[in-house]
């Protein structure tokens, strides 16, 4: 979909818009429609890896770069200006909402603590976005996550800062 937004925005690559401005456009109309919903996401490496080269598809459409130039993911960031951050932003997003969520008595704070009953499926446990962050935070426990949640200013500081 962020694609189609950015096929649709015709005047990324044709116009003579100054390139500030053309990132300025990006940003609010392309990745607004990738974003969408990145606070629920529990992304894998290859989601990742997908987030990242769509990203650099973007940047490299916006310059006209063509995939014969062989200019690397470096030298094109560097041209633009920017450094790769979608994945930083989605890991903002999601630091934010659970901290939302977790702050409040609310069934979606229940759900997301409740434990289901019953015999395990086999295979590797799925990843979850509790586990993600507790792992993001240095391997924390739960209820430590929890209290650094309580301080919503220090918390929102703290994920400013996250690589």
């Amino acid at each position: 979909m962020a694609k189609a937004a950015f096929i649709r925005r015709g005047e990324l690559l044709r116009g003579n818009i100054s390139r500030h401005l053309k990132k300025r456009m990006v940003k609010s109309l392309v990745w607004s429609v990738a974003l969408c919903g990145s606070e629920t996401w529990t992304p894998r490496k290859e989601d990742i890896k997908r987030i990242q080269a769509f990203e650099m598809w973007i940047w490299r459409k916006m310059e006209k770069i063509s995939w014969t130039a062989h200019l690397s993911n470096e030298e094109v960031l560097s041209l633009v200006k920017e450094q790769c951050c979608l994945v930083h932003v989605i890991k903002q997003r999601q630091a934010n909402w659970i901290g939302h969520v977790l702050r409040h008595d609310c069934l979606l704070k229940t759900v997301l603590e409740g434990k289901m009953g019953g015999k395990r499926t086999r295979g590797k446990p799925r990843r979850k976005m509790l586990d993600l962050l507790m792992e993001q935070e240095d391997k924390i426990s739960y209820q430590e996550l929890k209290r650094r949640v309580e301080d919503r200013i220090q918390w929102h500081h703290h994920q400013l800062n996250l690589p």
